[in-house]
């Protein structure tokens, strides 16, 4: 029987709640051509709603393309349309590049634009003071190899103290199976490129990492959303998928969680290990905001130690965008092909970079600089929270660190155009549906606590939702 989330409280109409879940199941392939749907009748009193409700949203979904209406059979799904091929690699790279958007509008700083929809922290968050200090010491040193290129997997000292870095987490990695990287986004692409071709089908966070996604798209890969709870990826919602596709790959975030902020429970992480065991797919968990938790939380690296799960980080958010140093962690002989993927395609990353993070690790202040970043963030994570309530939208929880709130926009079913209007006025908002793995419609906007308190961001939503 076909179970819907339907909530007559919710901002959204009914009508729309239906056709947005039935668009995105068929979008998903959970719902396949020809596939009968429950008769009118049947819908209506199963999820006690009136059937001219239904009918409306058949009829819409009809109308939409995704039904036919066969009479006095019922309502179908219907056939996707098949595109030649020249045609349907176009869109593919136009629907990658249109999420670049967002990525344009914030890296175009300026003294009067709102970045409430950032995806980092500004500059003055970062510790600037101490970049500049461990480069004077790094350029004074013999031997830096300022002029030379990285070796494959490395700077070796850097592989050595993250070894140490990752066990406090709990994850047991040595050195050999560390491979450095230009940041957390290439990271992700090494494992893309070894791993996925045309035409594969892969698992990702819904909502989950936009950028990420575009890239996905690039290679022409077949993206499946994971239903993301509070307690991240919903097993159960997985467990069903996999009955239907068989992913290579499940790209996810256990630990402050891009966009929603929510981590990983205990269970779901043991039943996500179970079924990937069970169903034969590597997961690659992102960990890019991890340093920003404060305190002990779940990882599935840890709880598989590199087995199944491809582990992921950066320095990029807490250290600096610019030096763009990166990792990845996994079974060895996997980070040894990482290594020779790395050669063939960027042939190595930038070791002046990452011997000056191994210099700001190991001197000791790396630790300090974090637990101040924390505490920052808290503090506008609250004063954040409180604009978003007198401004009338509705957080889809309370952080319990990082950037990130995740928000509702009552009575809105796509935040896009909101967000396009924004940018008008100097504003950069960042919607749900770049969240979303077909950029489906979303009401949900991702706030940056640290950019958020701002009086024109309030005037706007004022002036824009009345």
């Amino acid at each position: 029987m076909l179970s819907l989330s339907l909530d007559p409280e919710h901002g959204l109409p009914l009508v729309d709640q239906i056709v947005t879940a039935l668009r995105d199941r068929i979008d998903d392939r959970l719902l396949r051509p020809g596939m009968r749907l429950p008769p009118i009748r049947q819908l209506a009193e199963s999820h006690q709603i009136s059937r001219f409700t239904v009918v409306e949203a058949y009829d819409r979904l009809v109308a939409l393309g995704y039904l036919q209406s066969r009479r006095g059979s019922g309502f179908y799904v219907a056939p996707r349309p098949t595109l030649k091929s020249a045609e349907k690699g176009a869109i593919q790279v136009e629907r990658a590049i249109d999420a670049a958007w967002l990525m344009r509008e914030i890296s175009n700083e300026g003294p009067d634009r709102v970045l409430a929809g950032a995806g980092c922290l500004s500059p003055d968050w970062l510790d600037e003071e101490g970049v500049l200090r461990n480069l004077r010491l790094l350029t004074r040193r013999a031997g830096s190899r300022v002029t030379s290129y990285g070796t494959p997997q490395g700077y070796e000292p850097l592989r050595n103290q993250l070894q140490i870095k990752l066990a406090e987490f709990g994850i047991g990695a040595q050195p050999a199976q560390l491979v450095l990287t230009h940041g957390a986004t290439q990271a992700l692409d090494l494992v893309a490129r070894y791993f996925l071709r045309a035409g594969d089908c892969v698992l990702v966070d819904d909502p989950g990492y936009w950028n990420l996604f575009a890239n996905l798209r690039l290679y022409g890969v077949h993206l499946i959303g994971v239903r993301h709870t509070h307690d991240g990826p919903d097993p159960q919602a997985l467990e069903e998928l996999l009955k239907e596709h068989k992913p290579k790959l499940f790209f996810t975030q256990s630990v402050l969680h891009n966009p929603t902020s929510a981590n990983l429970s205990p269970a779901n992480a043991f039943r996500i290990l179970q079924l990937a065991e069970k169903h034969d797919f590597m997961i690659v968990e992102d960990d890019i905001n991890g340093d920003f938790y404060p305190g002990a939380t779940t990882r599935l690296a840890a709880l598989d130690q590199l087995q199944r799960v491809i582990y992921i980080g950066s320095f990029a958010k807490t250290v600096s965008g610019n030096l763009r140093v990166g990792f990845v962690a996994c079974a060895h002989d996997l980070a040894q092909a990482l290594a020779d993927v790395k050669i063939v395609s960027f042939l190595s990353s930038a070791e002046l970079s990452e011997h000056l993070v191994y210099l700001m690790l190991t001197g000791g202040h790396y630790r300090k600089h974090i637990e101040r970043m924390q505490g920052r963030l808290a503090d506008s994570t609250h004063t954040a929270l409180r604009v978003l309530e007198r401004i009338g939208l509705k957080p889809y929880a309370e952080p319990k660190g990082g950037m990130f709130i995740w928000a509702q926009v009552p009575g809105l079913q796509d935040s896009a155009a909101l967000a396009r209007r924004a940018v008008r006025e100097n504003i950069v908002l960042a919607p749900g549906n770049v969240f979303r793995p077909q950029m489906q419609p979303s009401p949900w906007l991702r706030f940056n606590v640290a950019h958020s308190n701002d009086k024109r961001l309030e005037r706007f939503f004022v002036e824009a939702l009345k």
